[in-house]
């Protein structure tokens, strides 16, 4: 009977890594008291921008405009060069302090330096304080707590395979396995369940936040292309604007441009 030890241990993981997913999850998912203010002025694109996709796709954001303005060139090779060293706000000058004295980096080591920047985080302190986004903690819990139930269940597993060695195959091994089956069922469920129910309340925007997101109006990709073809034509501004919306609301995907797409290429996602 000494695989009942594991089948203990394998009943623990699960239940004691199951109960901490949903409290965090529940947690997160508390209403959070939003601004009053918050729905009259709407969202600026680097606030779209950052509960759509977080402090990357704001650095994502202001690496595109400075480009479409002229003022930094993107190599598709993966190269960032300043045009001009005069930021005009606090992000544009974190982009360029970023670059470096040098005034050219390769662009993934700069966007990992602009979601640390100061001016970055500040904007994300004040979507919290608004109610807009999720606070850094909340987002946390349920990271690590998902994780928790992953390693539960991979340690059901082994404790299985464990137990049944222990069983003398003359007793059978099916009513052990049985057993063992309940809480691999029960971390199993519990990660589906939270891949639907927790999974939005990981990502950055708060319920007020994405309520926000849902009143921008972002043009189809095929529209985009036609607006930012290469003419400078009158609707040149308004092609610029709508594809630093959809930039800013669905992230790189949003570009049409396969070289500005290639130059922004890294291994996280957008």
């Amino acid at each position: 009977m000494l695989w009942v030890l594991f089948l203990l241990v394998a009943w623990g993981a699960a239940v004691v890594s199951c109960t901490r997913l949903c409290l965090a999850a529940v947690a997160a998912a508390q209403p959070m008291e939003p601004d009053p203010g918050a729905d009259a002025k709407g969202l600026s694109l680097y606030e779209a921008a950052f509960l759509s996709g977080g402090p990357r796709r704001v650095g994502d954001l202001a690496l595109v405009t400075m480009y479409r303005e002229r003022r930094l060139l993107l190599a598709h090779t993966g190269w960032v060069t300043v045009v001009d060293p005069d930021g005009r706000d606090e992000l544009e000058r974190a982009v360029i302090s970023a670059i470096g004295p040098e005034g050219q980096a390769p662009v993934r080591p700069v966007r990992a330096s602009l979601a640390t920047a100061t001016p970055v985080r500040a904007l994300g302190d004040r979507l919290v304080a608004a109610g807009l986004a999720v606070p850094a903690s909340a987002r946390t819990n349920v990271a690590v707590a998902v994780r928790h139930v992953r390693a539960a269940c991979a340690l059901v597993l082994v404790t299985a395979a464990a137990a049944l060695l222990l069983v003398p195959p003359a007793a059978g091994r099916g009513p052990a396995a049985a057993w063992f089956v309940l809480p691999l069922l029960l971390t199993v469920s519990c990660l589906l369940i939270a891949r639907v129910e927790a999974h939005p309340y990981s990502r950055w925007a708060s319920p007020a936040g994405q309520r926000l997101l849902g009143r921008i109006d972002v043009p189809p990709r095929r529209t985009l292309a036609q607006r930012s073809g290469g003419d400078a034509d009158a609707g040149a501004d308004d092609g610029d604007g709508d594809l630093l919306t959809a930039l800013a609301v669905h992230g790189t995907a949003a570009l049409h441009d396969p070289a500005l797409r290639a130059a922004l290429k890294t291994h996280w996602g957008h």
